[in-house]
């Protein structure tokens, strides 16, 4: 198919909501027929961060001790971890946020993602004009038809069990994204891994790692709405539980070309996070926890082999409110925002910033679903999403992670 010229559209990330992450949610959003003005991976920010929570005990007690090494790790940046705990993390200065892919340092902080930080970790998208977008250097078809977001019913365990949210803080506050729980080569059937995409847990080329990720699967599984969970326990919002990265890993590419904007790094915006949980859980795994995760598809099947791609996550930016679980199936398409990158899929969806990161399920090549991408960009104005396609590179993040806690 021909490929379509326009000019450099602005972007908004359909990420994590809030603050601004990058991309969807955090990274830059494609337009392709006219300049749009995007939202920074639409992640959702809900204010500074307030005080300080209690910090779980580094004593064992509450199931998770920081290493030695991790401790020492933050100490060559200035960092002391009683004081990051509580509330030193806050300080964004630019020689502290630390960036390379071997410094992602994540020490609990138990009741950090309490209910109320949790339901607030959302806010307008920041729009950005981001001025021209070429895309005829690739492959890009026509910009699909929008497809309605349709919710998915509660209980959302019972109907996407791998399904969840991701909540860090950011320069701009607590954001979030979605996330998916996926199969760990290394560990079958007691896999900690969860699917996201890069601007979540990495501010690319002008910055680094977010910090206090966690993942909290089937959040508000019932479905209560925005009123009901003003009361709602954490119980209601995390009925399996808080679950912290005690590691994460995205791509080199997305680390040094990620950013808001133009789509920089689109195509390698894609992480995995190793997860614990926050209290030290029943010795279950993630996995084993939720009853369910999704093997990954790294052959990046052509668009004209699927015949058709589910998206699935929590939109936050209007007219969602970040608290309900939403999906939307469509064929995909292709997109190119730069010819020395991988084209990526695109499908037709009206969610917004928040659905950054969640998984993209297609039929993989055993006919069992797998996961084949993420959501990482959409135009401010929605109407479509991108995904990249998993390769190589994907491959070594995945395998990477899954290797560093190999028979744990």
């Amino acid at each position: 198919m021909r490929s379509t010229r326009s000019k450099r559209p602005s972007f908004t990330g359909r990420g994590p909501r809030g603050g601004r992450s990058r991309a969807l949610t955090g990274p830059a959003v494609v337009a392709l027929a006219s300049v749009l003005a995007l939202t920074v991976t639409a992640c959702d920010s809900g204010g500074d961060g307030g005080d300080a929570p209690s910090a779980a005990a580094d004593d064992g007690s509450s199931g998770f001790t920081i290493p030695d090494d991790l401790k020492d790790k933050l100490k060559e940046h200035g960092i002391d971890v009683d004081q990051w705990k509580d509330g030193a993390w806050k300080d964004w200065d630019r020689e502290d946020w630390l960036r390379e892919a071997q410094d992602f340092v994540n020490p609990i902080i138990e009741d950090l993602w309490d209910p109320d930080r949790m339901r607030d970790a959302e806010e307008p998208d920041q729009e950005v004009d981001a001025g021209d977008l070429s895309v005829d250097e690739g492959v890009t078809d026509p910009e699909p038809a929008p497809v309605p977001a349709a919710a998915v019913a509660p209980k959302y365990h019972d109907n996407a069990a791998t399904a969840g949210k991701v909540f860090f803080d950011a320069p701009e506050g607590q954001m979030v994204c979605s996330a998916t729980v996926v199969a760990d080569p290394a560990n079958p059937g007691r896999s900690n891994l969860v699917w996201t995409a890069g601007h979540c847990v990495h501010a690319g080329a002008k910055g680094g790692w977010y910090r206090n990720i966690a993942f909290v699967p089937s959040y508000n599984d019932a479905g209560l709405s925005a009123r009901e969970l003003l009361n709602a326990t954490e119980d209601e919002m995390a009925p399996y539980g808080v679950w912290w990265g005690d590691w994460a890993q995205t791509s080199d590419q997305w680390i040094e070309r990620g950013g808001p904007t133009n789509g920089n790094g689109a195509s390698y915006d894609f992480a995995v996070i190793h997860v614990t949980p926050e209290e030290g859980g029943d010795g279950k795994s993630l996995e084993e926890t939720v009853g369910s995760a999704l093997p990954v598809d790294f052959d990046a099947p052509a668009v004209s082999d699927v015949e058709e791609i589910t998206a699935i996550g929590y939109p936050a930016a209007e007219p969602f409110d970040g608290q309900a679980m939403y999906s939307c199936a469509d064929r995909p398409s292709r997109l190119s925002i730069d010819a020395s990158d991988p084209t990526m899929y695109r499908i037709g969806c009206t969610m917004t910033g928040g659905s950054s990161g969640g998984g993209w399920i297609a039929q993989g090549a055993d006919g069992e679903p797998a996961l084949v991408s993420n959501t990482s960009i959409g135009p401010v104005s929605a109407g479509w999403l991108a995904g990249p396609r998993l390769g190589p590179e994907a491959e070594d993040v995945y395998t990477s992670v899954s290797d560093k806690f190999a028979g744990q």
